[in-house]
């Protein structure tokens, strides 16, 4: 049986501790690189990005066939990449 790796999105939030005088100048210098990351959490599979559907029509195919997919989707959801491997 074939092995895959498969690139999956997903959302996470990076929570920055940053000194600033307000809230606009805190996002700015976020902007710039500055601030300490003191926390990193997973929030959930990024349904709303995948892989293009014309960029693989015959899994498209498969994957509407199984009832994965719909007809009138854009992208396989939360899919990056897949690919075969050894």
């Amino acid at each position: 049986m074939p092995t895959f790796e498969i690139g999956q999105y997903e959302l996470h939030v990076l929570t920055h501790r940053i000194e600033a005088d307000d809230e606009a100048h805190a996002i700015a210098r976020l902007y710039q690189g500055e601030g300490e990351a003191v926390s990193f959490e997973f929030v959930g599979i990024a349904n709303d990005y995948g892989m293009n559907l014309s960029e693989n029509q015959a899994l498209a195919d498969q994957l509407f066939d199984r009832g994965l997919i719909h007809s009138n989707d854009e992208v396989i959801p939360s899919i990056r990449s897949i690919r075969e491997v050894e």
